[in-house]
């Protein structure tokens, strides 16, 4: 059902009280399931996600109970990829952790099965590309909490996180170990935050990265001229 329907129509209230009370259970599981994640992929970046599917959702028309509820899940599997240092694929992990979850929900099964495929298909390094309009939504939002002004207190964050130097200008950043000390802020943004503009799928997030990837390579730019005590 469309957010405008749930929205507008004042005989599809019963079904809109239905979804938003799927989406509170989800909602309480998994925030639990954060509670000793790291700062960079926590529950403060999932709501943030859930805030902007929320935005973009209504101008797509999209199936508001699956996104919400994708949203809620889509990084319910980084605790994996972390632990692993990048092996494992938290989106796929996820989708595996989702399913015993969303099991217990009203939902039919092709609603299941979109819920997946978005929390399957929203990692940016991933050949599992997203199809459905939730799916391409979901994407989006992650994206766009990754760029813009909270998109670089993240990269640091995160490489933070990972104990990795402030910056290093003497290194190819394509060849550098993930999780490693050269893992920077700085090569986060050369080899993934730079490019996500580019790779936006939907109208309203397009709009929303114009402005947050401008802001994001200004501060690259001085960044770099400030390292260099040019300025």
């Amino acid at each position: 059902m469309s957010v405008k329907k749930m929205e507008t129509a004042g005989g599809e209230k019963d079904t809109f009280d239905a979804v938003m009370s799927s989406v509170g259970r989800v909602k309480a599981i998994a925030q639990k399931r954060f509670e000793s994640s790291k700062g960079s992929h926590d529950w403060d970046h999932t709501l943030r996600v859930y805030r902007l599917c929320e935005h973009i959702g209504k101008a797509e028309d999209v199936d508001m109970e699956v996104l919400l509820i994708s949203a809620l899940l889509h990084d319910i599997g980084r605790d994996h990829q972390d632990s692993s240092n990048g092996k494992m694929c938290h989106a796929k992990k996820g989708a595996e952790i989702a399913r015993y979850i969303i099991k217990a929900l009203p939902l039919d099964k092709k609603q299941e099965q979109n819920i997946l495929h978005a929390i399957r298909s929203h990692r940016f390094r991933s050949t599992c590309l997203p199809k459905t309009r939730e799916a391409k939504v979901l994407f989006d939002a992650d994206k766009l909490d990754a760029i813009g002004a909270v998109g670089v207190a993240r990269a640091y964050l995160f490489a933070g996180e990972v104990g990795a130097r402030l910056h290093n200008p003497d290194i190819d950043v394509e060849r550098v170990e993930p999780y490693s000390r050269e893992d920077t802020g700085f090569r986060e943004f050369k080899v993934k935050l730079s490019k996500i503009r580019d790779r936006i799928l939907t109208r309203e997030g397009k709009k929303l990265a114009e402005k947050r990837h401008a802001f994001m390579d200004a501060f690259f730019k001085r960044f770099k001229v400030e390292y260099e005590g040019v300025r």
